[in-house]
C-alpha cells in the first residue's frame, strides 16, 4: 500500500528539518511500525546496491558509530554507485555498438551481392547453336 503523494511530501518536508541523529530515531520508529503493522510479504523493490548500503548502515548503527560518520560513509557509497552506474552504462553502449557492427557486417551490401550467373559450362558438351538454321 503506497503513501499518497501529499503525505509523502509532507513527511519529507518534516524530515528535512531534522539532524541526522533525529532522523535515525525516526527511521527506527518507522521500521518498528513497519515490522508491527506493515505488509506481511517482504518488499524487494530495492536494487542490490541499495540493500547492500542499507546493510552497511545498519551495521554501523549497531556499532554505535556517530550519525555524521554514517552519513559520510553512505555519501561515499552513493558516489561509488554513481560511478558504477556510469561504467555499466558505458559497457552497455559498447556492447550495443559491437552488436550493431557485427550485425551490419553480416549483411551483404549491394557491391557484395553475387551477380546472377549462368550455369557452369561443361567442356565436353557440344557448342550451343549460334543462330537460325535454314
Amino acid at each position: 500500500m503506497a503513501l499518497s503523494p501529499h503525505l509523502r511530501e509532507r513527511l519529507l518536508r518534516q524530515l528535512d528539518t531534522l539532524s541526522d541523529e533525529r532522523a535515525y530515531q525516526v527511521l527506527d520508529y518507522v521500521e518498528f511500525v513497519t515490522s508491527k503493522y506493515g505488509a506481511k510479504e517482504p518488499v524487494s523493490t530495492a536494487n542490490i546496491f541499495t540493500r547492500f548500503t542499507d546493510g552497511v548502515e545498519d551495521t554501523l548503527r549497531a556499532g554505535k558509530v556517530s550519525a555524521t560518520a554514517i552519513s559520510e560513509t553512505l555519501g561515499l557509497l552513493n558516489r561509488a554507485a554513481g560511478v558504477l552506474s556510469g561504467v555499466a552504462a558505458a559497457g552497455k553502449s559498447v556492447a550495443s555498438d559491437i552488436v550493431t557492427g557485427v550485425s551490419s557486417a553480416a549483411k551483404p551490401t549491394t557491391s557484395e551481392t553475387p551477380a546472377t550467373t549462368s550455369p557452369p559450362v561443361d567442356p565436353n558438351a557440344p557448342p550451343p547453336p549460334t543462330g537460325a538454321q535454314g
